[in-house]
């Protein structure tokens, strides 16, 4: 028996609400067996669905039933208007993360004009924060970093997709970078404390990597650590921002101003008033 596009949704959508699942990846996963837009879709509601279609509209289903991303299953994201590949070996890039290279860019510009300069994502992950910054930001020299040789070529053949020149090099977060002068340092690190697993939904932590999530310390490991080494390598004026876990904004800010004593150091809340970026300046 076939089924319109909105009955095949509305099934899908129960079971998925079953499980305490997004219902929300019901519709991303038929616009994208249909190939329809938001608009097309929502005027195609009582259209038939026909056999192929439906059928890789059910093998996804399946799959988001089993806990896994839509954004893994599909194979992409957006982020700042830019279309990702996304896959397990690298995060799927989230709203708060563009936020983190909003503040970024809007900084840049008031601390440097239009001048050329070097900006280092370390830990890229799919690029999102390199990529976004040099598309948003034409006069920005970018390099990124990642430990993970998988995850690098995911952001590699982003850089590639969106059209975005820019440096990759593999190491331990700030080790490539050790030889040269930054003027802005960006990071999303691994925030999450071990403990804090079990309150975290199994969509992220069974299916993105654990090496991107989770950090020792409470958390903190890789904020303390940062905050120790960046200094030599950072020109005057130069700022640094990161993305942190919306309890850390003190602990983090603690350890950036005794690193940098002279330096502004500000928390900066995301769009639902959580404490979620913090930015030093150094001048």
């Amino acid at each position: 028996m076939t089924e319109s596009i909105w009955e095949s949704v509305q099934r899908a959508q129960q079971l998925l609400y079953a499980r305490g699942l997004d219902t929300n990846a019901a519709e991303l996963a038929i616009r994208a067996v249909t190939g329809k837009s938001q608009a097309d879709y929502l005027a195609s509601l009582r259209e038939q669905l026909p056999h192929e279609p439906c059928s890789q509209f059910w093998s996804y289903i399946q799959e988001l039933l089993k806990g896994k991303p839509i954004q893994y299953i599909l194979g992409e994201e957006s982020f700042y208007g830019y279309s990702f590949e996304v896959n397990e070996h690298v995060l799927i890039p989230r709203p708060e993360t563009e936020e983190l290279v909003y503040h970024a860019l809007e900084r840049a510009n008031k601390l440097f004009g239009d001048r050329l300069i070097q900006v280092a994502d370390i830990g890229t992950g799919s690029g999102a924060i390199a990529v976004a910054f040099k598309k948003e930001r034409l006069s920005a020299d970018v390099t990124a970093t990642d430990f993970s040789e998988e995850a690098l070529k995911v952001a590699k053949r982003n850089a590639e997709r969106n059209e975005a020149d820019i440096t990759f090099l593999q190491g331990d977060m700030e080790e490539p970078l050790a030889q040269q002068k930054w003027d802005v340092i960006l990071s999303n690190p691994p925030y999450i404390a071990e403990q804090e697993k079990e309150e975290m939904s199994p969509t992220v932590y069974d299916f993105e990597p654990a090496s991107a999530l989770f950090a020792e310390e409470e958390g903190l490991y890789f904020y303390r650590r940062l905050a120790e080494r960046l200094s030599p390598m950072l020109n005057k004026p130069a700022f640094i921002g990161f993305e942190i876990g919306y309890l850390q904004g003190e602990k983090v800010q603690n350890f950036l101003q005794e690193a940098f004593p002279q330096a502004e150091v500000e928390i900066i809340q995301d769009i639902n008033k959580k404490d979620r970026m913090i930015f030093c300046e150094i001048r």
